[in-house]
């Protein structure tokens, strides 16, 4: 029997829409661990029972933040370790550094006031193969891509981000930009739209501090009006449940009205390794109305 297609050649294949598709994250917190990553990569590690009990609860001390495992080749010996803290919020976000010595320090460090500031782009590219092969064959290439076209400090190799089947994956903080379907060759593309801060529609899955209802109005709206300024498209309102919502953007001067719907895609793996078919959950959205406001 031949191997079954990796997920994110069904996905594409499938032509399944990238429109919101992202996590819903707020703050991130990015730890640098250069150990192996296994599915579960904090609860593999070799880290201490207390730091790994640490990390469980920051991860759960809001259901809007999120704990990743971060690493670059170039610090495979380097003395430190490397600790990022990100807000992805609309209207305020900002990301900090900071050494640690060891990783019982996080046990003593308040992550709400330490870290200087970073003054450029984080890029986050999943490569987390051990989670689901794709992001090691489709992220690995993209992660050199990037490097190459950038300066090193910016780019970084990360556990799961959310969405193997729509790999390469990439998260651009501090704005908390999630892209997909990226290849090695639109790494050029990407890395503009960053430092433009405008959004790349091509591979936008969606910005982390939207639910995925809103994130479906949101590029509906980019869309139509053609605004693609990260900052130039602003919520307004949400309302609805869980099939239906109205949601009410400001863009171009104008506040823009968008009902979206809940539907479901084709019968897939959603990853390498699920055993039954499922439908992904989707979201369409209809055409904008302006709307007084």
């Amino acid at each position: 029997m031949s191997a079954r297609p990796l997920c994110a050649d069904l996905s594409r294949a499938d032509e399944e829409p990238l429109a919101a598709t992202a996590s819903r994250v707020d703050t991130w917190l990015l730890v640098e661990y250069r150990g192996l990553w296994g599915h579960e990569a904090a609860a593999t590690s070799t880290l201490s029972p207390e730091v790994k009990a640490h990390l469980r609860a920051l991860g759960a001390a809001s259901p809007r933040s999120r704990v990743l495992f971060v690493r670059r080749t170039e610090r495979r010996s380097s003395p430190t370790i490397a600790v990022f803290v990100a807000r992805s919020t609309e209207g305020a976000t900002s990301v900090r550094r900071l050494e640690l010595d060891g990783y019982d320090d996080l046990l003593a460090v308040d992550l709400e006031t330490v870290g200087e500031p970073v003054g450029h782009p984080v890029l986050l590219v999943c490569t987390h193969g051990k989670h689901d092969r794709c992001c090691a064959k489709f992220g690995r290439p993209l992660y050199e891509a990037l490097r190459d076209v950038v300066d090193e400090e910016w780019v970084w190799q990360s556990t799961h981000v959310g969405g193997d089947r729509f790999a390469g994956n990439v998260v651009s903080l501090p704005h908390g930009l999630y892209y997909g379907r990226v290849d090695p060759a639109a790494a050029l593309t990407l890395v503009e739209s960053v430092l433009e801060n405008r959004v790349l529609l091509e591979n936008y899955r969606g910005r982390s501090c939207y639910s995925m209802p809103v994130q479906a109005a949101e590029r509906a709206v980019r869309e139509a009006t053609g605004a693609l300024g990260i900052e130039g498209v602003r919520l307004i309102s949400t309302r609805g449940d869980s099939a239906r919502w109205l949601v009410v953007f400001a863009a171009a001067g104008v506040a823009w009205e968008v009902e979206v719907r809940c539907g479901e895609g084709e019968l897939t793996h959603l990853t390498c390794d699920a055993n039954e078919l499922r439908r992904p959950r989707c979201y369409v959205a209809g055409t904008p109305r302006e709307r007084a406001v």
